[in-house]
């Protein structure tokens, strides 16, 4: 009898312990799930709207694995550059004509993988509260790179302001003007500096971006893009890494409910959300 009692002890024991070190190892499971390291991604913006929208996006792509670095350019040429040379993941500032015309001119190997938001160009300026108040032979600051000079002249012919020649495309420039009633002068800068040229000028087109940057009110433009078009900006990888499951997960959380609100309410209308 004492025999069988204290196998039966032993065999109560065993089993206990079979289940202590189970139940050990599933918490040392879960402990290892919940602390996996997030995966890092360093996503290049431009200053203004893009960086805060990217700071809405973080916690929701938190939960989806990613740690999103946010790396702030002042041009729009370095964000590409960085990508390219592997500096970055990804970036998210830049539309679709853009990255075709960068692909183009300097061979990159980088793609669209989801659109972002639009913003709707504006001519602004300091001196004139509407556009019919600008006197005939003033100086307009545009920008200088083609995509964004081109996309401003195409606003002042959709304004019945200049006239450009048949298959201009989408990105015109000055010498493609046909007509040009009011004789305007137009003097060409850095896509970043437009606001600052203001004082300089009757009036400047500035990307919304670099005008929230600069305090402007996106409302105050005295002529204003409507927001249709291929001008929807979006984030962009290398080729090597459109399929990669982070960037599948990236646009997601971009793309959550949450992030659409957020651009709703901090931007009234100035920004709009593109998906």
């Amino acid at each position: 009898m004492s025999k069988k009692h204290s196998f039966r002890v032993d065999r109560r024991s065993f089993a206990a312990g079979l289940l202590a070190s189970g139940a050990l190892a599933v918490t040392a499971l879960g402990a290892s799930a919940q602390t996996a390291p997030l995966k890092t991604l360093r996503i290049g913006v431009t200053p203004g709207p893009h960086a805060q929208i990217l700071e809405a996006v973080k916690p929701i792509a938190a939960q989806k694995g990613l740690d999103i670095k946010i790396i702030e350019f002042s041009d729009y040429v370095v964000p590409n550059q960085a990508l390219s040379a592997g500096e970055i993941e990804a970036n998210s500032f830049q539309n679709q004509p853009y990255l075709d015309n960068q692909k183009k001119d300097r061979g990159f190997d980088i793609v669209g993988i989801g659109l972002t938001v639009n913003f709707p160009l504006g001519i602004y300026s300091q001196k004139y509260k509407s556009w019919a108040d600008v006197p005939d032979g003033s100086t307009i600051a545009i920008q200088n790179d083609p995509t964004n000079g081109g996309r401003t002249l195409l606003l002042l012919r959709d304004k019945g302001v200049v006239k450009l020649r048949d298959g201009a495309g989408f990105r015109p420039t000055v010498l493609d003007i046909v007509e040009n009633p009011k004789k305007l002068k137009f003097v060409e800068v850095d896509a970043a500096q437009t606001a600052r040229s203001l004082p300089d000028v009757a009036a400047a087109a500035i990307n919304t971006n670099y005008a929230v940057e600069a305090k402007i009110d996106p409302a105050s433009a005295i002529l204003r893009e409507d927001p249709k078009g291929p001008y929807v900006n979006l984030i962009a990888v290398r080729g090597k890494d459109k399929d990669a499951p982070w960037a599948k997960a990236l646009v997601e959380a971009y793309h959550a409910p949450e992030v659409k609100a957020f651009i709703q309410d901090k931007f009234k209308g100035s920004v709009l959300a593109g998906w």
